[in-house]
Formats: C-alpha cells, sequence, structure tokens
C-alpha cells in the first residue's frame, strides 16, 4: 500500500505584540520517502517531534539518527538539514517560536548546541502539546498568542524534566505506569472539589481514558473514580469532624459532590452511619470533653 503524504501548517492569528515568547506557526506532516530539508539555515527556532518512522537529522556536522519519540530543536543561523528514511518516513509535529526568552527556554529543556536532540521516549504528553497549539491557531480565538506561548512553555517543561532524570527522554523513576499514576495523583488531590470526570482528567494530561484508567490500576490497585470517590468521602469525614458550624449539604458541597443524598449513601457505604449521625455523635463527643476538662 503507496503511503499517503500530507501537509498541514497553521500560522498564529495574533500578532507578536510584546516579543518576549511567541509561536510563529505549527504543524503536521507525513513525508515521503526520503524527503530531505536543507543545508539551510532559518532566522528563527524550530522545533520537530516524530511521531513514527524515523529519519535523519545534521546539526554542526553531527549526524542524528532518529525514531518515534524523539524531538530535534533547530536553532537561527545554524546550517542543518534533516532526511526522512526511504523504508519508514517519518510523521512529525512542528512548531515555530521566536522571542527574547526563546534561547534561556531552548537552555533550560537541555536541547542547546551542538547536540539539540532528545528522546522523550513514550510521553504522549509531549504530541498532545503540539497538537493544542495547532488547534489554538484553527480556533482563532483571541487569546491564541498566550495559549500558544503557554503550550510551548509546557513542552519545554517536559523536555526538561527529562534532561533532570539524569538521562534524556526516560520516564521519571520507575517507568510510564509510575509517572502517569503520580500525575493523576496530583491532579485528583488538587482538583477533587471540582466537577471533574475521569475524561476530562485524561483529556487534560494527554492519556487515553482507558489506557489512563489501566496504569493506574496497576499501580494502586484501585480504578481512579474509586480513589477519587474514597478521596472525597476522606475530606467530608475531615470537615464533619472539625468543622461543626457547616452544614451536611456545605460539606457535600466542599468536597464535590452535587447530591447530597448521594453524598449521604457513599459516606455510609464507607464509614458505617450516615454524616449527620457521624456529625452528631463529634458534637456529643466535644460537649462530653468540654463538660470533663470543665470539672477538672
Amino acid at each position: 500500500m503507496e503511503l499517503r503524504a500530507t501537509y498541514t501548517v497553521l500560522s498564529n492569528p495574533e500578532p507578536n505584540s510584546h516579543g518576549d515568547l511567541y509561536v510563529l506557526f505549527a504543524g503536521e506532516s507525513q513525508t515521503k520517502p526520503g524527503h530531505s530539508v536543507g543545508p539551510k539555515v532559518y532566522d528563527f527556532y524550530l522545533i520537530h517531534h516524530v511521531l513514527s518512522g524515523s529519519g535523519s537529522f545534521t546539526c554542526a556536522g553531527r549526524r542524528h539518527e532518529l525514531r518515534a519519540g524523539h524531538s530535534f530543536l533547530i536553532h537561527p543561523d545554524t546550517l542543518i538539514s534533516y532526511e526522512s528514511s526511504e523504508r519508514d518516513p517519518w510523521r512529525y509535529r512542528w512548531l515555530a517560536f521566536e522571542g527574547r526568552q526563546a534561547a534561556a527556554l531552548a537552555a533550560e529543556a537541555g536541547l542547546g548546541l551542538p547536540a539539540p536532540v532528545a528522546d522523550t521516549g513514550r510521553n504522549r504528553r509531549i504530541g498532545v502539546l503540539y497538537h493544542q497549539t495547532m488547534r489554538a491557531f484553527r480556533q482563532g480565538a483571541s487569546a491564541a498568542r498566550l495559549r500558544s506561548a503557554g503550550y510551548l512553555q509546557l513542552l519545554f517543561a517536559e523536555y526538561a524534566s527529562a534532561l533532570a532524570d539524569g538521562e534524556t527522554g526516560a520516564q521519571p523513576r520507575g517507568g510510564e505506569g509510575e509517572a502517569l499514576t503520580r500525575q493523576v495523583l496530583r491532579y485528583l488531590s488538587t482538583q477533587y472539589a471540582e466537577p471533574i470526570t475521569i475524561e476530562n482528567m485524561a483529556d487534560t494530561l494527554g492519556y487515553n481514558r482507558a489506557y489512563l484508567s489501566r496504569q493506574f490500576k496497576r499501580q494502586t490497585g484501585v480504578a481512579p473514580v474509586t480513589f477519587l470517590l474514597k478521596l472525597r468521602i476522606d475530606k467530608a469525614h475531615l470537615l464533619l469532624r472539625e468543622r461543626l458550624e457547616l452544614t451536611v449539604e456545605q460539606i457535600a458541597a466542599s468536597v464535590g459532590f452535587q447530591d447530597p443524598l448521594y453524598f449521604s449513601k457513599q459516606f455510609r457505604r464507607f464509614y458505617g452511619q450516615s454524616p449527620t449521625a457521624y456529625r452528631d455523635a463529634m458534637k456529643s463527643l466535644r460537649e462530653k470533653e468540654s463538660r470533663t476538662s470543665g470539672k477538672a
């Protein structure tokens, strides 16, 4: 079956008004076998991320053989060339950017010269951030400039994180499953009071829901939805004990439950009594302790 070449590029609909960090355009392409660019120079930064296939990138006289998961950064005024494999031509996404903060951003991410190449392994978040930038340009909203600059900084934070782990592109301590689980735990621990769903969380983190749920359960023994439910109930248990001035309905809302009756049912399931019964028991205990301390 003959490979069908594709090419899509979208420009930033907003002008560069401040010069600190600005994404010029973003694109994606399935290249033809042997497709080559250069030798040439650019007057802006241009970073590519390989989604599939393989090829080579030559910079500062050094040739790098690249495959899916690799990224390479072209620096301004630097002679480069890159070429797709004849047997397995690559598909990649790219971003072009410039600005006063651009050089520092590249250096902090470990993509400085003479070898501006990173192996990100199976980090799916990388490709998602390129896609989100393209989507921001396609929608053409008034905040496209701010969104794209934000996505670019998040993208380079992923590269910097890989560098901090000691070897470029390595998943943090223990592989993708553990790294993903830490992301989920941080997300749920900070967002539990909001009306979140597992679907929205998976989309935000850049993962397929089924894959995210499978990896999380493998690491923790419970599904994300079960963990979230228990987290909310435990937070409510603490509030019922410590914040006696709040009503049960207010506590339910404070930990992410929109339906007080559903909250009561789940609380009873975990703690064997209703929230009201537990609250009354806590009040009685406080009164008893107060009388005891008064006699002492």
